[in-house]
């Protein structure tokens, strides 16, 4: 088994390409050794020291450290892990952590508003998600307020914590939703 791996643009997170599907629905966010309990692969990961955060997309995995922590060091721990998983054949999830693949979050959204909510949502999926995919993220639609025009947005994987998540939200996601829907007035991220 060859595993890739990609830098991403938050330099305390790093792509690894296992060549296969990892996700078939959806992605999953792990933000802590306890949360990766959902998962053997996410488990396994966090059981490295340094290791911060796990996130599954479709094809990928992405790996988050603590900054006091050098890649060179970590690389071939998760590497290992990765293949370990793979190569045995254990489910990506354990039963009790299957319901849960990270989608856009539903609201109660009625009339023009709920149109407004599903063209923003065909916008994240079929533009700006596969772009963010590329660097080892997600982001998802969380709210949104008719009242204000502002978008929510949760900014998963290599984008949670990344340097130039604010400039991708701002110069790239808002200016598109601001675009291609009028009643947008401003994206911000949930936290």
């Amino acid at each position: 088994m060859f595993i890739q791996t990609e830098p991403t643009p938050n330099p305390e997170v790093l792509k690894f390409i296992p060549g296969r599907e990892v996700m078939a629905d959806g992605t999953r966010d792990f933000r802590s050794a306890e949360e990766a309990q959902a998962s053997p692969l996410a488990a396994d990961i966090f059981d490295i020291e340094g290791v911060t955060r796990v996130f599954f997309g479709p094809d990928f995995v992405t790996v988050g450290k603590h900054p006091s922590f050098d890649w060179p060091h970590l690389k071939a721990p998760v590497l290992a892990a990765i293949m370990d998983h793979f190569t045995s054949g254990r489910p990506l999830l354990a039963a009790e952590g299957q319901g849960e693949a990270g989608g856009h979050e539903e609201g109660a959204y009625e009339g023009d508003t709920a149109q407004i909510v599903a063209e923003i949502k065909d916008l994240l999926d079929t533009r700006i998600r596969p772009a963010v995919a590329q660097d080892g993220g997600d982001i998802l639609f969380s709210r949104f307020d008719e009242k204000t025009g502002v978008v929510w947005l949760n900014m998963r994987g290599a984008c949670a914590g990344c340097p130039s998540s604010t400039a991708t939200l701002k110069a790239g996601v808002e200016n598109m939703l601001k675009h291609y829907v009028p009643e947008v007035t401003a994206v911000e991220q949930t936290l």
